[in-house]
């Protein structure tokens, strides 16, 4: 038997009194990108059965109007993500590091916008 934790599902799986369990897909998170980005950006999140689903369905969804050329779907129990009350901890080493910083270079007049 297939849990929900697994991301695979039987149809056939029934709950203990003997009727149908009702199905819960997994959660996709959907990225597309632009047709004059370089970067994909996220959109949005959607429930379905496999990834090519939820491709087809993000296409449906959020590409109605021929805005996308690329999507992608990560399944959201697949993403590792910081918690914001690390952010102290996490962020606070980069501050030491100045030349990171644009603020640390000069940048010629002739070289323009950057």
């Amino acid at each position: 038997m297939s849990s929900p934790e697994s991301g695979s599902y039987d149809a056939t799986e029934a709950a203990p009194h003997g009727k149908p369990r009702a199905i819960e897909w997994p959660l996709w998170e959907v990225f597309i990108r632009g047709q004059h980005g370089l970067s994909h950006r996220h959109v949005g999140s959607l429930h379905a059965a496999d990834a090519q689903s939820a491709i087809k369905n993000a296409r449906d969804v959020y590409t109605r109007r021929n805005e996308g050329v690329s999507i992608w779907v990560v399944e959201a129990s697949a993403i590792a993500a910081s918690r914001p009350e690390e952010k102290g901890p996490l962020y606070d080493p980069s501050n030491d590091k100045v030349y990171r910083h644009p603020t640390f270079f000069d940048i010629p007049d002739d070289v323009g916008a950057m």
